[in-house]
Formats: C-alpha cells, sequence, structure tokens
C-alpha cells in the first residue's frame, strides 16, 4: 500500500464584514491600526483626514513615518475633509448618512464640539454605531496620555528602556476592531447603532494581567525563575529559550548534560548555571540545529 499523496487545501480569507462601510476620522496608530484590520475583514473602509501641510498628508504618521502611513492606509480611501468649516460637516454628514460605522479617536469634548456626541449621531442616524477610541475610559477620556503612560501606569514599564513597541496603541486596535464586530453583529440583529469606547489604557491593563498575577514578575516561572524560559547569551549572540513544558525542559536539559529531579529542579540556582553555560559554549548555528533535532523550542538572536 502507498502512502497517500498529500492534499494542498487553499483557505480563501474571510471576509465577515463584506459590505459593510466604515468611516474614520482616526488619526496617527490606534485608529489607522483597527481600520486596517477591518479592511482585512473586507470592510469598505474611507478615512476622513484635516487638511495637510504643503499637500501632504493630515495624519502626523503620514509625515514622521510614511511608510508605515502607506501600510496602514493601503485600499483605504482618504478624503480630505476640514471639519471645522460649514462646507467640511456637510461633507461629513454626507458620508455618515451612507456609513455603517463611525471610528474616532478625540475626546468626548472634542466630539461634542463637532456635533459627533453619541446623542447627536444617534439622534440623526438610527443605524449607525460608533466606536470611540479614547486614552483612559468615562471620566479620565478627557486627560492627556500616550501609549508610554499608559503601559507606565499598568506596570509594563519596568526600566529606562522604552518597550519594544507601542503595546497600548496596537492592543486599542484590536479592541477596537473587535467592538466594530460586536457593534455590526448588534446592528444585524436589532437594526439598531450602538456606541462603543476603547480605552487604550484599557488595553494596556489587559495585557498587563499576567503580570499582575505574577508570571512575568522575576520570580513567576516566565519571568525568568525558570531555567527554561529565559534569554540566554550564547557564541555570536543570544538564545530565547522557551523549553517550559516537561518534556521540552528534559529535552534541554538533556542536551546541556544536566540531571533533573522533577519540575523544581527547574527553579534551582544550579540548573540555571549549568544551563547558561553550555548555551554560552554554543554558537547560534549549533542552537540552531539543535532545536530542529531535539525538538526544543528556542530561537537565535544577534548580540
Amino acid at each position: 500500500m502507498t502512502a497517500a499523496s498529500p492534499v494542498n487545501v487553499s483557505f480563501k480569507p474571510l471576509k465577515p464584514l463584506r459590505g459593510v462601510r466604515i468611516l474614520s476620522l482616526a488619526l496617527n496608530l490606534p485608529g489607522p491600526a483597527a481600520l486596517m484590520r477591518l479592511k482585512a475583514m473586507g470592510a469598505t473602509c474611507t478615512k476622513a483626514e484635516p487638511p495637510g501641510k504643503a499637500g501632504g498628508s493630515g495624519d502626523p504618521m503620514g509625515s514622521y513615518n510614511p511608510a508605515a502611513y502607506g501600510v496602514l492606509h493601503q485600499g483605504v480611501k482618504v478624503i480630505e475633509v476640514d471639519l471645522k468649516t460649514e462646507m467640511g460637516q456637510t461633507s461629513l454628514h454626507k458620508a455618515l448618512a451612507r456609513t455603517d460605522l463611525l471610528l474616532t479617536s478625540f475626546r468626548p469634548s472634542a466630539l461634542a464640539k463637532l456635533g459627533l456626541g453619541w446623542r447627536a449621531l444617534h439622534r440623526l442616524y438610527p443605524t449607525l454605531s460608533l466606536v470611540a477610541i479614547v486614552g483612559a475610559p468615562g471620566a479620565r477620556a478627557e486627560e492627556p496620555g500616550h501609549d508610554l503612560t499608559y503601559l507606565a501606569e499598568a506596570g509594563l514599564v519596568t526600566g529606562l528602556d522604552l518597550p519594544a513597541t507601542l503595546f497600548a496603541d496596537m492592543g486599542g486596535a484590536l479592541m477596537a476592531s473587535e467592538a466594530a464586530l460586536q457593534a455590526v453583529l448588534l446592528q444585524k440583529s436589532t437594526g439598531k447603532g450602538c456606541f462603543q469606547e476603547v480605552a487604550l489604557s484599557t488595553a494596556a491593563d489587559w495585557l498587563a494581567l499576567p503580570r499582575s498575577w505574577g508570571l512575568t514578575q522575576p520570580k513567576g516561572a516566565v519571568g525568568g525563575a525558570h531555567a527554561g524560559y529565559r534569554v540566554y547569551p550564547c557564541r555570536g549572540g543570544r538564545v530565547a529559550v522557551a523549553a517550559l513544558e516537561p518534556h521540552f525542559a528534559a529535552a534541554l536539559c538533556a542536551a546541556a548534560g544536566v540531571q533533573i529531579d522533577g519540575p523544581m529542579a527547574l527553579f534551582k540556582p544550579a540548573t540555571h548555571e549549568a544551563i547558561a553555560a553550555f548555551l554560552a559554549s554554543r554558537t547560534r548555528q549549533q542552537l540552531d540545529q539543535l532545536a530542529v533535532s531535539q525538538d526544543i523550542p528556542l530561537h537565535t538572536l544577534p548580540a
């Protein structure tokens, strides 16, 4: 009997938002990142920006990182609208009349000044939903802040180095796209639009939960206390080892020639020292090969 030939199965990406019309007024990163995800889910996305200087983008990111701006807005129709003028307001409301969901990133007071508070919008457009991205929830939505301050408040800034990415902004974008999906589902079942507020500080708090539980604290299993879950120096670079489960930890210890008498042995200083010494003696290439041959989850990095 011969083995069955492998079957190549290709899956088309799901487009659950096909036919849904989204208008965004949100600038910088969280709003456009959410819009990018909604576009990938099939939504028809338009973004209204304020007039830019010298014909440039009205979104600050268009100036300080044009490459990122280009990626975020691929497939998005960008229009220029000055919301502070009567002509701009007329253009906006023409667009809102044929929009299913509005995405914003203004403070509540700024939305109110523009006539875009939820009560006013819902009265004019009962089927329109609003997803409002703010810095902090409720009464704190008027406070100034940014990704770094929300991460610091959540306990995710542990030294003087900046975090490796904009966790609150990108987490907030995920939550905003989730809120948009919820709004569309509700609108389809009730025929009415809804209001949802998404706070970047809430996204930071969500990402910080493992730390609040102690998992990523220095004494936690994934905070450095477990010898199989750490970043170690190796010859010519570093190696991120994630041998947390018992069978992975056993494979790592066997490769390093370390005798262990149970799972708690991975928390002993002697085990840390022995594994560190073994990894320090190996090159990145050797460790990459070890990962494949011994089925050990690790990834080597430059120094």
